[in-house]
């Protein structure tokens, strides 16, 4: 059994991780750590996990961590770096589902994030944790960077076509809208009910901090600059992102088989037939990215829509995706739960 730790177990992704991993047949739950909380029962706050775990909150430098085969972060920017590198040195595989090690220019990290990075050195040896394009990196890494939510459904969608070259890069377009659970679980005026609800509106339109992410995946898989406008929304639904993204072809291609090529033996891809448009609905709790692309009018515009649970492929369930990789065990593994309707 793979021993598992999870460092902010009480926020949305943490509760994720924890709803996951308790049905995953490969995996025991040794540790959840906080830095609030400490010494509650993880099931007296998440009563859907009654009689799935009788473990308590513990410090987040709680030194139980240092016994785990892999220990997750679920916490804000910035905690991840202060902790990992004492857990690396003990020879713990680290998944990170913040932002601290994703973007490889510090420097650049450093103005979109507002602090200091406080362990550089690792950034250049974190593996950037989308499957998709990084699985055999994957296998060997001992520190993981889970990719954000909109760029996992942005990234996702885009690829096939920068990877063939068939899109104009110098103008890419992704208008993408989440769910409130996005913000994350700590108290804020504009996600209480009463502002959130009954509402939808733009948000970081001039520079949002998942731009430059996005930016540098696309950047690798093209091998070259990318132009990117990327305007975030928000909706007044609990979780799911959709991402409706625009690109101006440059060469006649089949898209259809392009995209079904590309993703042909991804287990958590699904591309739909031609024609038809992906619901956040059907992947309400999985850990799947479905998606469709359109020619509208035959025009020389694509447009691809793209799906996923922000909290689910978008964070916890792409976190364990990536566990599942790094220990040679079935990637599917404790994910392929069905999601609920209506």
């Amino acid at each position: 059994m793979i021993k598992v730790g999870i460092v902010g177990g009480t926020g949305y992704a943490g509760v994720e991780l924890l709803r996951l991993l308790t049905q995953h047949p490969h995996v025991e739950i040794t540790t959840v750590a906080s830095r609030s909380d400490i010494g509650v029962p993880v099931a007296e706050m998440f009563p859907n996990l009654r009689g799935r775990t009788s473990l308590r909150v513990e410090e987040a430098g709680s030194e139980n961590l240092l016994k785990c085969d892999v220990v997750f972060f679920a916490t804000p920017n910035g905690v991840a770096m202060q902790q990992a590198p004492q857990l690396l040195a003990a020879g713990v595989r680290v998944i990170d589902l913040a932002a601290d090690f994703r973007i490889k220019d510090v420097a650049d990290w450093e103005r979109w994030y507002g602090m200091k990075h406080a362990c550089p050195e690792w950034v250049e040896q974190a593996v950037y944790g989308l499957p998709e394009v990084n699985r055999e990196a994957i296998r060997a890494a001992r520190l993981i960077a889970n990719p954000g939510c909109y760029p996992t459904a942005v990234q996702l969608g885009f690829l096939p076509l920068v990877e063939a070259g068939v899109v104009n890069l110098d103008h890419l377009v992704a208008d993408a809208k989440s769910g409130v659970s996005g913000a994350g679980r700590k108290p804020e005026t504009h996600i209480l009910f009463s502002e959130a609800a009954d509402n939808f509106k733009a948000y970081g339109v001039g520079g949002h901090r998942h731009l430059p992410e996005i930016r540098q995946g696309l950047a690798m898989r093209a091998g070259a600059a990318v132009g990117l406008t990327f305007v975030p929304h928000l909706v007044p639904m609990i979780r799911g992102i959709h991402a409706t993204l625009y690109a101006r072809l440059t060469a006649d291609v089949d898209l259809q088989a392009l995209f079904e090529r590309r993703y042909a033996n991804e287990p958590f891809v699904d591309v739909l037939p031609a024609g038809a448009i992906p619901e956040t609905r059907s992947v309400r709790t999985v850990n799947l990215c479905r998606m469709a692309v359109h020619r509208p009018q035959d025009g020389d515009t694509v447009v691809v829509l793209s799906v996923i649970d922000n909290l689910v492929k978008g964070a916890s369930g792409q976190a364990i995706q990536n566990m599942n990789i790094m220990f040679g065990i079935e990637e599917t593994a404790g994910l392929c739960q069905v999601p609920p309707l209506p």
